[in-house]
């Protein structure tokens, strides 16, 4: 039989005042673990009084006398301090300590629960990142605090008490469950389900069984004063006690107030109200909000008494002793249990409380509670505009500091106009009142937050929900811009120290000067029939169409793996004869007249480019208009043959018809060069073959739109095409024999190279494999490695991510078609640009299941200057890759680190230096010769350099700093060509096969593509790797700079109503991994981003299009 006897004990109370702790020694009789205060402004102090008044009379504080004489003592105070939180005394020791002296703690060894009374009940408590934890309450915890509350509330047997609240815990749990059959009363539960059906169902309960008692929350006073209708029956005259679980939040004392002038008429007294507030650890705690000071501790025996399964945090929170300020703690006989509670204690043994521990924030050093931010925001005209007040709160720690985010549900009507007034209030609010900036404030639709069992905000979740990206709120407004103040210092370059006083600083320090050669190579070829005489390209078809006539030298697969089309030298010869008499007959063309070759990628434009060579025409490929995009490719296919000053088109009568078709409109009015067929040929010998007269005459055109939007072309001499061909058949190891399979485009760079003079040159066979076919059919290019046991071949990036996404699960699939990619020697990448480990490693992973060789794949570089300056040969040592500190990048620097290390990106060696090939890196500014592991530009010299860039006005001011760049310091007698790019040297200890140490070359990025933001440089790629981790459905993203604002372009593989999940997440990790704030953030549709032929991403062409308003973007975001 439970007996409901009172527990009195003496206590002794603590104030934390400046500069020491005072001791005050109050000792009285009063209930063993708190009273509750009244919520509104007018009553509560009232109830503090009495509470004090008790306090030295010893009285009962909860009589009508005494109660009476304490608002008759305390009246005049009561002015001064309406909006302060004045809590009841408690009977145990409290005491308030500093948040901000970690120290004032002191642990005390676990006791053993063996020799503790038995456990009675256990109730969980959440943290504030939602983890769950047990709180043990003992026996006699649990008989002492039903005791306490009995005493304090005047609980007596056959009273009717409804409640609202969850009954399995806190407030509901002790108040509608233990201390309902503590005292024998009748308890009325109504769930949650009712409540949103009826709001005012529990005033109806209260009516019809005339209960004395009431457990609610704010929340349903809200709710209550909302349902007008219900109003009119509704009777409160049996009420004496009204109490509110919530009382610790601000805005509970203002719901209280209007729940009082509402319904005074309808029989509810003013001192029946109650705000209290609970700790899972120490119970109920009557709390009042005020200045914050620390954290409330108490000491009882209606307590805690630990952590169920968790020892060390039950040391920390339960067996705490509060330390003085010389480090001695206040009470040797007991311990402390935490509370989680903010506040100080007062005169009187009157204890004020500001918040929870939960709730607190620390931004740039000062403290802020949730509740008054919340309070703060729901003030805020309309003061309905956020729906039922539902509104989450929270830190999110980004860039070494906690950053404010508000969550709100808007109003169902609310137009977005509406909304971004209204956020513009709240920041203007936050920012007077609390001197605070909001990191990110987003409003969701009406009941889109996540709830609680009993319909509150479950804010963890929320949070989760934030920063997983899966919130999907309908408005988004970030201020990284006026609340990050923790930037680095912007970078101040010196210019007074010159390119000699850095040569000399590294001659001193005994650093190499970056230099490094590919192997020597011969003037002469190794086959008998080449090495008579130096040879040009076409002569050399002409030789082998006489020589080896039916060796098969070029296969043309289509998308079933099948042979479409192929050719033998011979049948190449006449092919390109035949194109030469049509040019001579039908085009007039004299020699030196450049002739545009617009083909799909096939043996047809590999005929016309010789054919052109036979009469002495010079070749420029064009890659053809496509059909679904005609009108802007139809553009840049134009623009090609007006810069490049074509006479004559050469194309395929499909092709023509697109050219000519009704869809192709000009502004301008301009025609079409003479456009001539190549299906229907002349069936004629060429009476003779044009032999260039020097090695210096322009052989081809190699037009390419840069990454940076640029339409650049550049001149290939015979002699740089005839040595780019002996430079990689030496590296390579490509003879009549080898079979090489191709799968990239064939319109410029390295590509074309491959295409059209490699095979011719080398005489191996080469499988061509459109990429467009590679899209129908993504296994078409591993099957024909695997049919052809092809022992090296060459793709695209474009290719190799189509692979590995479109492949990933038919692995086995291919294995049982018999796939095997064992034969495979060399796997290149042909590229300009820094290699992608990552996709590269992802494609050697996957398909190492089939055979491949991880030390098979490999990069290509090369630029506009020089299309191949590296190339992974047969014989290389295999690549390397190094880790470079992020940060130092920005600064010019190279600092190596281990992998793993903070702020670390891997950088893979692009393949070896071609033979004949010698780079040095300068620094792009003072031309000066850096050292080994410097970031400098790279600088390339060799025989198959490019001649220049063709320009239309003869302007060659911008070729001659290209292709004749000299050094101001080391070697300075020798002439380079500047590649554009970002790079280093590492000499590493592997071996090349002339015996000499290896000189890796790394690049880093092209130097025109670099973004600069507070003097630092900012590589596009390492940007984009960030923001492409930050969402699972981000296809694709790019970034450029626009007025010193960084822009940031994603494409949304997914719903529309998700794009604005992206935009507080691409806006943290790029702020937290680079330390820099994104300005504008564009949400498109998959594809706007434009990709070239090799697979790179055409960022200035992109930021023309931002800046024309042509991406037609799902959302775009302007970060405050």
């Amino acid at each position: 039989m439970l007996t409901p006897d009172l527990l009195h004990n003496s206590f002794t109370v603590f104030v934390k005042a400046k500069p020491e702790l005072i001791d005050i020694n109050i000792k009285c009789r009063v209930p063993a673990c708190g009273c509750f205060s009244l919520g509104s402004s007018h009553t509560s102090c009232a109830w503090a009084a009495a509470t004090a008044t008790a306090t030295t009379s010893l009285g009962d504080p909860f009589s009508p006398e005494t109660s009476s004489a304490g608002v008759k003592n305390f009246g005049e105070q009561n002015k001064a301090i309406q909006h302060s939180c004045v809590s009841a005394s408690l009977t145990s020791p409290v005491v308030s300590l500093n948040a901000n002296r970690p120290s004032g703690l002191k642990l005390q060894q676990a006791v053993s629960c063996h020799g503790r009374l038995c456990l009675t009940l256990w109730q969980y408590c959440t943290d504030k990142d939602g983890s769950v934890k047990g709180v043990v309450v003992t026996r006699t915890a649990m008989l002492a605090h039903c005791r306490t509350l009995t005493s304090a509330c005047n609980y007596t047997e056959g009273e009717v008490a409804v409640c609202v609240l969850d009954f399995k815990r806190e407030v509901g749990l002790w108040h509608s469950m233990l201390c309902s059959v503590f005292n024998g009363m009748h308890v009325i539960f109504i769930p949650y389900s009712v409540m949103k059906v009826n709001p005012a169902s529990w005033m109806h309960m209260i009516t019809r069984f005339k209960a004395s008692i009431a457990v609610v929350k704010s929340r349903d006073l809200h709710w209550g004063l909302l349902a007008t209708k219900d109003h009119k029956d509704v009777s409160l005259q049996s009420l004496r006690l009204l109490l509110v679980a919530d009382g610790a939040n601000p805005w509970s004392l203002s719901s209280c107030d209007q729940f009082l002038a509402v319904f005074q008429s309808k029989g509810l007294r003013p001192d029946a109200i109650c705000p209290c507030a609970s700790s899972p650890e120490a119970l109920t705690v009557s709390v009042r909000r005020t200045d914050e000071v620390g954290e409330i501790c108490v000491a009882g025996a209606a307590m805690g008494d630990q952590y169920w399964g968790l020892q060390g945090m039950t040391n920390t929170t339960f067996r705490v002793q509060p330390l003085l300020p010389d480090n001695t703690p206040i009470s040797d006989s007991s311990s402390f249990v935490r509370t989680g509670l903010l506040g100080f204690l007062g005169p009187g043994g009157l204890v004020f409380v500001c918040g929870s521990r939960d709730g607190l924030m620390t931004v740039t050093g000062r403290k802020h509670n949730t509740d008054d931010i919340i309070a703060t925001v729901l003030a805020v005209e309309p003061m309905k505009f956020i729906y039922r007040g539902r509104i989450a709160v929270f830190s999110h720690r980004v860039l070494r500091d906690e950053r404010i985010c508000v969550i709100a549900e808007q109003r169902p009507d609310c137009s977005e106009e509406e909304s971004f007034q209204w956020m513009s209030r709240v920041l203007q609010a936050v920012d007077s009142i609390h001197q605070v900036g909001i990191y990110c404030l987003a409003l969701v639709p009406p009941n889109h937050l996540p709830k609680t069992p009993l319909g509150g905000i479950h804010l963890s979740e929320t949070r989760k929900k934030f920063l997983e990206g899966s919130l999907h709120p309908a408005n988004v407004l970030m201020c990284p811009h006026t609340c990050v103040t923790n930037l680095p210092k912007p970078r101040e370059v010196h210019h007074d120290v010159g390119p000699a006083s850095v040569m000399v600083g590294n001659l001193v320090q005994g650093n190499r000067l970056a230099s490094a050669q590919g192997r020597e190579m011969g003037l002469m070829d190794n086959d008998d029939g080449m090495r008579r005489h130096p040879q040009f390209i076409a002569d050399i078809l002409k030789w082998r169409a006489s020589t080896t006539e039916n060796h098969e030298i070029l296969t043309l697969l289509n998308s079933k793996g099948q042979v479409a089309t192929s050719l033998t030298c011979a049948q190449l010869h006449k092919k390109a004869e035949r194109v030469g008499c049509l040019l001579l007959e039908k085009g007039h063309i004299n020699t030196g007249d450049h002739v545009a070759l617009i083909y799909p990628p096939g043996v047809d434009l590999i005929a016309a480019f010789y054919g052109c060579l036979y009469v002495g025409a010079v070749p420029v490929t064009i890659r053809p208009p496509h059909p679904q995009n005609l009108q802007s490719t139809v553009n840049t296919v134009r623009t090609v043959v007006d810069v490049s000053k074509s006479s004559i088109i050469l194309s395929t009568l499909s092709v023509i018809k697109l050219l000519k078709s009704k869809e192709e409109k000009f502004d301008s009015g301009k025609k079409w060069p003479p456009i001539l067929d190549t299906d229907d040929l002349p069936k004629k010998r060429l009476p003779s073959i044009y032999k260039a007269p020097t090695p210096e005459m322009i052989a081809y055109l190699d037009f390419s739109v840069s990454t940076t939007g640029m339409l650049a072309g550049i001149k290939m001499s015979h002699g740089a095409a005839t040595s780019l061909c002996l430079s990689m058949k030496v590296a390579c190891e490509l003879y009549p024999s080898r079979v090489v399979a191709l799968c990239l485009d064939p319109y410029c760079g390295l590509g074309l190279a491959l295409w059209v003079l490699s095979s011719i040159y080398s005489g191996h066979q080469s499988i061509l494999i459109p990429p467009g076919e590679v899209e129908v059919n993504p296994s078409l290019w591993l099957s024909a490695v695997s049919q052809y046991k092809v022992r090296d071949t060459f793709c695209s990036y474009g290719v190799m991510e189509l692979c590995t996404k479109g492949l990933g699960s038919s692995i086995a699939l291919l294995k049982q078609r018999g796939v095997n990619l064992a034969c495979v020697r060399t796997c290149v990448v042909v590229a300009e640009e820094r290699p992608r480990v990552q996709l590269t490693n992802s494609f050697s992973k996957l398909f190492s299941g089939l055979g491949l060789s991880p030390r098979a794949v490999s990069t290509s570089f090369g630029c506009r200057v020089n299309v191949a300056v590296c190339l992974q040969g047969a014989s290389s040592p295999d690549p390397t890759t190094v880790f470079v500190d992020l940060r130092s990048l920005r600064h010019d620097r190279v600092t190596l680190v281990e992998r793993g290390a903070p702020h670390s990106i891997c950088i893979m060696e692009s393949g070896k230096l071609l033979p004949g090939v010698k780079v040095v890196i300068a620094n792009p500014d003072t031309k000066g010769q850096c050292s080994d592991s410097n970031l400098g530009e790279i600088w390339v010299q060799c025989s198959h350099n490019a001649s220049g860039y063709f320009t239309v006005y003869g302007d060659d001011g911008t070729s001659n700093d290209h292709f004749s760049a000299q050094l101001v310091t080391g070697n300075t007698g020798e002439t380079y060509a500047r590649t554009g790019y970002l790079g280093f040297l590492r000499r590493t200890e592997s071996v090349q096969a002339d015996g000499e140490l290896h000189d890796a070359v790394f690049v880093v990025g092209a130097l025109d593509e670099t973004v600069i933001l507070r003097g630092m440089r900012y590589h596009p790629i390492d940007i984009e790797m960030t923001v492409m981790r930050c969402h699972k459905k981000i296809s694709e993203c790019a970034v450029f700079n626009w007025t010193n604002l960084l822009v940031v372009v994603v494409e949304l593989d997914g719903a529309e109503y998700e794009a604005l999940d992206l935009v507080p997440l691409i806006t943290s990790s790029v702020l937290e991994e680079h330390q820099i704030i994104v300005g504008v953030i564009v949400v498109v549709d998959p594809g706007v981003v434009p990709i070239n032929s090799r697979g790179e991403k055409q960022r200035m062409h992109l930021r023309d299009g931002f800046l024309a308003d042509q991406l037609d973007p799902i959302y775009v975001a302007y970060n405050m």
